[in-house]
């Protein structure tokens, strides 16, 4: 079995027409375990099998905790109707997924899909190196979302589960006649655990996406809306991740998270929009 490392060299090398500097916009080319640009900036492939696409290191809040446990709830089933509806659209598609955490969603599309060599990238380190557990076929690297390392043209589908958008680039990489996944939160989506966090907080309890779902109806005028909603019932071992899962538990009590590991959730509501944007030829 070839170590992370020599995977993710590998990759770049019979991939690096997928790649463009973010620092100079060149093209780059492979060089032994590196990528390396017309103007010379260099991206070395981490121990992990990983390219590190930032200038500067970004903090963020999600840790690898939270990526842990939200893997757990993943792989064991939480959003495999998601996934059931999202694998037709992404059979043979070359996919860039934007915003993947630690790659559980990529990797199970990888399992179900036929997929060509895609690629998964995220703001936080801490999710990719999780990701880099995941290998065959897809590429893990760490990137800003409004310089996207990536040349125009080159990807056929672009997932956005669960994650910030930027138009502008999403359409420079995607070729003519791809697609853009939206997959957004309805407000029945988590719906006990909002209560359960936050009892006395009808804000937090209830919210609307629909300037989201909006946005994207105005930037692809070609596109379709499909509503997914179901009860999953969440196995033992991972109901006490459920509630480590999400932003949500950020502003919790202890006195409340306490309560709930004593008597945690056994169900849980998924309400999702699912936006498909088509490119126009």
């Amino acid at each position: 079995m070839l170590k992370k490392i020599e995977r993710g060299a590998m990759f770049i090398q019979t991939q690096s027409d997928l790649f463009r500097c973010p620092t100079c916009h060149q093209m780059m080319h492979a060089q032994e375990k590196a990528l390396v640009c017309l103007e010379g900036h260099r991206f070395d492939v981490s121990k992990k099998g990983t390219l590190y696409f930032l200038n500067h290191q970004i903090k963020t809040d999600y840790d690898q905790e939270m990526f842990e446990h939200r893997r757990k709830l993943i792989v064991h089933g939480m959003y495999q109707p998601l996934l059931d509806l999202l694998q037709p659209f992404c059979q043979n598609q070359r996919i860039l997924d934007v915003g993947c955490g630690e790659g559980s969603f990529l990797q199970q599309l990888n399992e179900q899909a036929t997929l060509l060599p895609s690629v998964g990238f995220d703001i936080s380190k801490e999710g990719i190196y999780l990701a880099s557990d995941y290998g065959e076929n897809v590429f893990w690297c760490v990137a800003d979302l409004t310089n996207l390392p990536f040349q125009e043209d080159r990807f056929t589908t672009i997932l956005n589960i669960f994650s910030p958008s930027n138009y502008q680039e999403f359409q420079r990489v995607l070729v003519d006649g791809g697609q853009l996944i939206k997959v957004v939160p309805r407000s029945g989506y988590l719906k006990e655990l909002r209560a359960a966090f936050y009892p006395e907080d009808e804000k937090k309890q209830h919210y609307s996406n629909q300037a989201v779902v909006e946005k994207f109806q105005e930037t692809f005028r070609e596109s379709e809306r499909q509503t997914l909603t179901y009860v999953f019932d969440i196995p033992e071992s991972c109901q006490l991740s459920l509630l480590e899962m999400s932003p949500l538990e950020w502003g919790v009590s202890m006195e409340i998270k306490e309560k709930l590991q004593k008597n945690p959730l056994k169900r849980i509501t998924i309400d999702l929009d699912i936006l498909i944007g088509r490119i126009s030829d």
